[in-house]
């Protein structure tokens, strides 16, 4: 297979973003073995971290990162650079098309197990093994941790020493959607680095060049709290800006409406962006996810905070395997009894 069709799977979006390219960039000036790249859903922190590891192991680095071209550049597109581990759940490897372990995908395929939602520590042990060995390409190792806030304690431990003295010329990136999940020992190992919001022209215009059609732009950006990558996945699942807008009013009339074709994550994030937004309306604050006009009228703070607190109960048990058509039966039910309630 040629490898530019090997590029169209990449997790990485064909354009590098110019938020993204502008971070890297800055980055790639600076000196340290170990960054965190913290920050919300939707900013790309897997983006940059894979821009920063593309320029570290490139043959030929220039001033903005990886040449893209070389060998080295093309292990990478091809999810097999020898100098290159990458830690991530076994569910995400599978979902962006990383290749698994050989025995962690032989105990998979014979069903001995699932695959796993946390980094496993076998993982952990397996990558600090690889960091003590010699690089293959001559241009030093790397290793890419993400989400790390889905290292448990003990996987986090097993990388705190290596962390902290990594050997021979390793470089880390850890990128988190939830920093403040990570065990402080981690955080302070770490130069730590915010992902950057683009403002409103370069997210529009990046949504353009993914095929996103121009009067969907807006809306899209909007549902997803102005974070583009976020609005192109909701977009790619089939969540159409113009349904987003009504789905709030139809909930207070006891309707799934566009909640039923969900799984069950997405509709507890769908239903804490409603919350939020109503919050917001109660305290005289702007929504963020909703324009004001598309959403019933908001209960009380009481009520409102009740269901925030129950609805960050319920994601916590949304992966598991309940039945889908009751789940959303007792979420939906949930939702229209508080936008019903004028206590």
């Amino acid at each position: 297979m040629a490898a530019s069709e090997k590029n169209t799977a990449q997790p990485v979006a064909p354009m590098v973003a110019p938020w993204i390219a502008q971070q890297r960039d800055a980055l790639l000036k600076q000196r340290g073995h170990a960054w965190l790249l913290q920050g919300p859903s939707g900013l790309g922190q897997f983006a940059l971290a894979i821009e920063l590891v593309r320029a570290w192991l490139c043959d030929t680095p220039g001033e903005h990162g990886a040449c893209g071209h070389c060998a080295s550049c093309h292990a990478i597109d091809v999810h097999a650079h020898t100098d290159l581990c990458v830690l991530m759940p076994e569910t995400t490897m599978l979902a962006l098309g990383w290749p698994l372990p050989e025995k962690a995908q032989a105990d998979i395929d014979d069903k001995k197990r699932k695959p796993s939602q946390e980094i496993r520590v076998d993982a952990m042990r397996d990558a600090v093994e690889f960091t003590q060995r010699t690089s293959g390409r001559g241009n030093g190792k790397a290793v890419l941790v993400y989400p790390a806030e889905q290292m448990n304690a003990i996987t986090a431990n097993a990388l705190l020493k290596t962390l902290e003295e990594p050997p021979g010329d390793v470089r880390f990136v850890l990128a988190t959607e939830a920093a403040h999940q990570l065990l402080p020992t981690i955080r302070s190992r770490c130069l730590s680095h915010t992902m950057q919001w683009p403002v409103a022209d370069a997210a529009s215009a990046w949504l353009a060049g993914q095929g996103v059609p121009a009067d969907q732009i807006a809306g899209a950006l909007q549902a997803a709290g102005g974070r583009p990558e976020d609005a192109l996945a909701q977009l790619q699942a089939g969540r159409a800006p113009q349904v987003w807008k009504k789905w709030p009013k139809e909930l207070a009339q006891g309707q799934a409406g566009a909640l039923a074709s969900l799984a069950g994550p997405q509709v507890v994030d769908a239903l804490q962006k409603l919350c939020h937004d109503l919050l917001m309306l109660r305290v005289g604050a702007a929504p963020r996810f909703f324009d004001k006009a598309d959403l019933p009228a908001p209960p009380s703070l009481a009520v409102l905070s009740r269901w925030s607190k129950a609805l960050t109960q319920s994601m916590k048990t949304a992966d598991h395997p309940f039945n889908q058509g009751l789940m959303l039966e007792a979420l939906v039910a949930q939702a229209a009894s508080v936008l019903q309630s004028r206590r």
